[in-house]
């Protein structure tokens, strides 16, 4: 039984969907990568055209880098399927990848391209924000 009432615990429905929509995009974008990367010489590599760098660096690692990103593909897909469901385990998996995104981001920023990884890192930081706020975690008690 949930003590909130129903208005409380339905945050923003637009902002709640957007993250939605979020979270299956980067379903579709992880699984892409992953595909991409696993089994090369598809026509789906010219995808790699709008981040050429990042495929210059992933490449070398093919199938190696491929499957976890398609693992990464499925726990979003996961998250995104929970999230519309407002299940609070979704929740707590969605406020996991956007943590390790905020890590991931931090370290680019001090080991890699520091002004990508400092926009990466305000970018997945306000949103891990987001997530912790109480209107949002209070739609998934």
């Amino acid at each position: 039984m949930n003590p909130l009432p129903v208005s409380a615990r339905s945050g923003s429905p637009r902002c709640l969907t957007a993250m939605g929509i979020f979270l299956t995009f980067g379903t579709v974008m992880a699984t892409l990568a992953g595909v991409t990367l696993a089994w090369r010489g598809t026509y789906l590599d010219r995808v790699w055209a709008l981040n050429a760098l990042a495929y210059q660096r992933l490449a070398p690692y093919g199938r190696t880098i491929g499957i976890p990103f398609l693992l990464l593909g499925v726990t979003m897909a996961l998250a995104a399927y929970g999230w519309f469901n407002r299940r609070l385990w979704a929740w707590r998996l969605s406020v996991a990848i956007i943590a390790t995104q905020v890590v991931g981001d931090l370290a680019n920023a001090f080991v890699g391209d520091a002004v990508r990884g400092a926009i990466g890192f305000a970018i997945a930081g306000a949103l891990l924000l987001y997530l912790l706020s109480g209107k949002v975690r209070a739609a998934f008690m």
